[in-house]
C-alpha cells in the first residue's frame, strides 16, 4: 500500500510541535528564578513531585506488565484478540505517561519564575506561565500524532495487500488508546486525590481554623498543596487530554475507513484526512500562543480576552485550512466534511464560553455563589450545586447540535437511515470530534497555564514577595482557575464526542472477530433461525443482528450499570479524597499542637510528612476506581454480549458526560467565589463570609479536580476497553 506522500505532513507537524516545546521550555529555564528562598521552595516542591511521580508510575507499570500479559495470552493462546494489542496497549501508556512527565518537570520550574517575572509586570508572568503552560500542550500534540504515524507506518509495512487492510489498520490502532486511557486515569485519580488531600488539609485547618492566609509557609500542607498542583492538573491533563487527542484522531480515521469501504482511493483519503487536520492545527495553534499578551493593569476580563485572542485566532484559521485539507484531498463531499469541522470547533468555543460564564467571577452565577456566603457556609454549597446543575444544560445542547450538524452535513443531509447513509454520518461526528480538539496545542496551554500561576502565587506568599507581586499572582492564579475549569469543560465535550464516534468502532471491531471467527468454522445463527454472514454486513445488519434497540432489555439493564457507573465512580473518587484529606487535617492540626512556635513563625513545619501522606494516599486510592473502570465493560460484555456492552457506553456516556459538567463548574463557581471574596468583597480574608465560602470551595476541589475531570477519561476507557475486549465478547456468543 503506497501511503500519499501528503501523509508525511502528519509526523513532520508533530516533530515540529516538540522542537517548539524545547524552545519554550528553553527559553523559559533562561528566566531568573529569583531570590535565594524562591528558589529553595520551587526545590522543595519540585522535589515533590517528581517523587511522588516515580512512586505512581512503579505502581502503573506493574499493572501495565499484569495487563499486557493478559493480552499476549488472549492473543497468542486463545487467538481471540488482535496480535497488536499488548504492544499497542504498552505505547499509548509509555507516551501518556511522558506527556505528563515532560509538562510537569516544565511547570515545577515555571512557578518560581513567574513569580519572579510578576516582580516587574504581569505581562511577563504571563507570558512566561502561559508559554510554559505550551511546552505540555505541544508535547501532548507531538507526541500524540508521532504515535499515531509510527503505528499507521508500521502497520500498513504488514498488511499491505490484504482485504480491506485499512479497516483492519485503523482498529488496530484504535487499541492504544486503551494503553493511553488508562494511564490516564490512573494520572487524574492518582493526582486528583494527592492535590485535593493536601488543598482541603491546608485550607479547613490553616484558613479556618488558624486564620492564617493561603500558601502561608507556616502551614505544613501547603508544599504538599503545591505540590499536588502539578502532579493532578498538569501531570494528570496532560495525559487525559493525550488520550483524548489521539482518541479523536483514530476513532474519525477509523470510521472513514468504514464510510468509504467500497472505494479504496477515498477510504484512504478518509483515513489521513483526521491525521491532516490535526497536524495543521499543531502549526495554527503556534500562531494563537505568540498573539498572547497582556497589559500591566490589566482586568480579569482583559485578561480573559487575551487568552480567548489566542484560542480564538488558532480556531479561525483552522476552520479555514479545513476547506482547503479536505478540498485538496478531493475527499467525498469535502464541503460537508468542512462544515463537520466546523460544528466540532464552534461546539469546542461554546462550551468554553459557558464554562467561563458559569465559573469566572466576572460574570453573575459566580457572584451570586460568592453573595450566598453571607448566609453561611450551607447557602454556599446549594448555591454551587445549584450552579453546577444549571450550568449542564449549555454544553449538553451544544454537543447535541454539533453531533446532528456533524452528521447531516457529511452525509448530505440523507435521513433515510440506511447503512451507507449511518456509516458517512458517524464519520461526520468523528471529524467533529477531531475540529473540536484540532486547536489543543494551545487549548492545553491555557489549561496547563492554571496551576503554574497557582504555584507563583504560592511561590510568592511563602517568600514574602510585595504586596503589588501578590496582586499580580493573585490575578494570573484567578485567571488559571478559569482557563482550568474552561480547560476540563472542553476535555468533557471532547470526551462525549470522541466516545459517541467510538460506539460505532465498537461494532466494527465486532465484525472483524466475528468473520474471523467464521473463517475458522464458526457459524452464527440469528434470531429467525437463519445463518448470518458477517462478512457481507452492514452496520445495520450488525445492529439487527445483537437487537440493539431499546425493547431487548440487555441494552435496557446496561444503559441503567453505564449509568450507575460513572456515580459508583464519582462516589469511590470523592471517598478516596475525603479518607486522605481527613489524614491531612489530623496531621496539621497535630504539627499546629505538638510543634511549638509554628504560628509565631519561628519554627519550622514538618512538610515532609505531610507530602507523604498524600503520596500514599493517592497510591493506594488510585487502584480500585481505575481497574473498576476495566473491568465493568468486560463482565458486562461476558453476561450480557455486544448489545449489553453498548447500553453500558450509551448509559456510561450519557450520565457521565452530565455529572462530570455538573461537577466541574460547580467546583469551579465555588473556587472562584472564594478568591472574589478574597480580593476584599463581602468583608474580605478572615471575614466569616470569607470561611463560609472556603467550606464551599473545599467540597468543590474534588468536585473539580478529581472525580469530574476523570469522568472523562472513565467514559473512553470503557469504550476503549470494549474495543479491545470484542474478540473475547465475540467468542461467547
Amino acid at each position: 500500500m503506497n501511503i500519499p506522500s501528503v501523509f508525511w505532513i502528519v509526523p513532520f507537524a508533530s516533530v515540529c510541535a516538540l522542537i517548539m516545546a524545547f524552545y519554550f521550555y528553553k527559553s523559559m529555564m533562561r528566566e531568573d528564578e529569583g531570590t535565594e528562598r524562591m528558589r529553595e521552595v520551587a526545590g522543595y516542591v519540585r522535589t515533590g513531585a517528581m517523587a511522588y511521580l516515580r512512586q505512581q508510575y512503579k505502581v502503573v507499570i506493574i499493572i501495565f506488565v499484569v495487563i499486557s500479559l493478559i493480552f499476549a495470552f488472549m492473543s497468542y493462546v486463545l487467538h481471540v484478540q488482535n496480535p497488536w494489542v499488548p504492544f499497542a496497549f504498552i505505547t499509548g501508556g509509555l507516551f501518556s505517561g511522558l506527556c505528563g512527565f515532560f509538562g510537569m518537570k516544565t511547570a515545577t520550574y515555571a512557578s518560581a519564575r513567574t513569580a519572579n517575572a510578576a516582580r516587574h509586570s504581569l505581562n511577563k508572568g504571563l507570558k512566561i506561565a502561559f508559554r510554559s503552560g505550551a511546552v505540555m500542550g505541544l508535547v501532548v500534540v507531538g507526541l500524540g500524532l508521532m504515535d499515531i504515524a509510527l503505528w499507521f507506518v508500521i502497520l500498513n509495512a504488514f498488511y499491505d495487500g490484504e482485504a480491506n487492510a485499512l479497516v483492519t489498520i485503523t482498529t488496530t490502532m484504535l487499541t492504544f488508546g486503551m494503553g493511553a486511557s488508562t494511564q490516564a486515569l490512573f494520572a487524574r485519580v492518582g493526582g486528583g486525590v494527592y492535590t485535593k488531600a493536601a488543598d482541603v488539609g491546608a485550607d479547613l485547618v490553616g484558613k479556618v481554623e488558624e486564620n492564617i492566609p493561603e500558601d502561608d509557609p507556616r502551614n505544613p500542607a501547603t508544599i504538599a498543596d503545591n505540590v499536588g498542583d502539578n502532579v493532578g492538573d498538569v501531570a494528570g491533563m496532560g495525559a487525559d487530554l493525550y488520550e483524548s487527542y489521539c482518541g479523536s484522531i483514530l476513532s474519525a480515521a477509523a470510521l472513514g475507513a468504514m464510510a468509504f469501504g467500497v472505494n479504496y482511493e477515498m477510504q484512504l483519503k478518509a483515513v489521513i484526512a483526521p491525521m491532516l487536520i490535526a497536524g495543521v492545527g499543531i502549526f495554527l495553534s503556534l500562531i494563537g500562543i505568540f498573539v498572547v499578551k497582556t497589559k500591566d493593569n490589566a482586568t480579569m476580563k482583559d485578561l480573559l480576552h487575551s487568552l480567548n485572542l489566542g484560542t480564538n485566532v488558532s480556531a479561525v484559521l483552522i476552520a479555514v485550512a479545513s476547506f482547503l485539507i479536505l478540498y485538496l484531498l478531493k475527499v467525498e463531499n469535502w464541503i460537508g466534511l468542512s462544515f463537520s469541522v466546523i460544528s466540532g470547533l464552534l461546539a469546542g468555543v461554546i462550551i468554553g464560553a459557558a464554562t467561563e460564564f458559569y465559573t469566572s467571577q466576572s460574570y453573575g452565577p459566580t457572584k451570586d455563589v460568592a453573595k450566598s456566603s453571607e448566609t453561611g457556609s450551607a447557602t454556599v454549597i446549594i448555591k454551587g450545586i445549584s450552579t453546577g446543575m444549571i450550568s449542564t444544560m449549555i454544553p449538553v445542547i451544544t454537543i447535541s447540535v454539533a453531533v446532528m450538524l456533524s452528521y447531516l452535513c457529511a452525509n448530505g443531509f440523507d435521513m433515510s437511515m440506511n447503512s451507507e447513509s449511518i456509516s458517512k454520518g458517524l464519520y461526520g461526528i468523528g471529524v467533529a470530534a477531531v475540529g473540536m480538539l484540532s486547536t489543543l496545542g494551545i487549548t492545553l496551554a491555557t489549561d496547563a497555564y492554571g496551576p503554574i500561576a497557582d504555584n507563583a502565587g504560592g511561590n510568592a506568599e511563602m517568600c514574602g514577595l510585595g504586596e503589588d507581586v501578590r496582586k499580580r499572582t493573585d490575578s494570573l492564579d484567578a485567571l488559571g482557575n478559569t482557563t482550568a475549569a474552561t480547560g476540563k469543560g472542553f476535555a468533557i465535550g471532547s470526551a462525549a464526542l470522541t466516545a459517541l464516534a467510538l460506539l460505532a468502532s465498537y461494532i466494527e471491531e465486532i465484525k472483524i472477530n466475528m468473520v474471523r471467527a467464521a473463517n475458522e468454522g464458526v457459524v452464527f445463527i440469528d434470531n429467525l433461525g437463519n445463518v448470518f454472514e458477517p462478512k457481507n454486513a452492514q452496520l445495520l445488519d450488525m445492529i439487527s443482528f445483537f437487537q440493539v434497540n431499546l425493547m431487548n432489555p440487555k441494552v435496557l439493564i446496561g444503559i441503567f450499570i453505564g449509568a450507575m457507573s460513572a456515580f459508583i465512580f464519582s462516589g469511590i473518587t470523592m471517598g478516596a479524597v475525603g479518607r486522605a484529606a481527613g489524614s491531612m487535617v489530623e496531621e496539621v492540626r497535630r504539627q499546629f499542637r505538638e510543634i511549638k512556635g509554628i504560628l509565631e513563625g519561628i519554627a519550622t513545619p514538618d512538610y515532609g510528612r505531610c507530602i507523604q501522606i498524600s503520596t500514599k494516599s493517592a497510591l493506594r486510592e488510585m487502584i480500585l476506581p481505575s481497574l473498576l473502570a476495566i473491568a465493568i465493560p468486560v463482565l458486562v460484555g461476558i453476561v450480557l454480549g455486544v448489545s449489553g456492552v453498548l447500553g453500558l457506553l450509551i448509559g456510561g456516556m450519557s450520565t457521565g458526560f452530565t455529572l462530570a459538567i455538573f461537577m466541574s463548574n460547580a467546583g469551579g463557581a465555588w473556587d472562584n467565589a472564594k478568591k472574589m471574596i478574597e480580593e476584599g468583597n463581602f468583608g474580605g480574608k478572615g471575614s466569616s463570609c470569607h470561611k463560609a465560602a472556603v467550606v464551599g470551595d473545599t467540597v468543590g476541589d474534588p468536585f473539580k479536580d478529581t472525580s469530574g475531570p476523570s469522568l472523562n477519561i472513565l467514559i473512553k476507557l470503557m469504550s476503549m476497553v470494549s474495543i479491545v475486549m470484542a474478540g473475547l465478547t465475540v467468542a461467547l456468543i
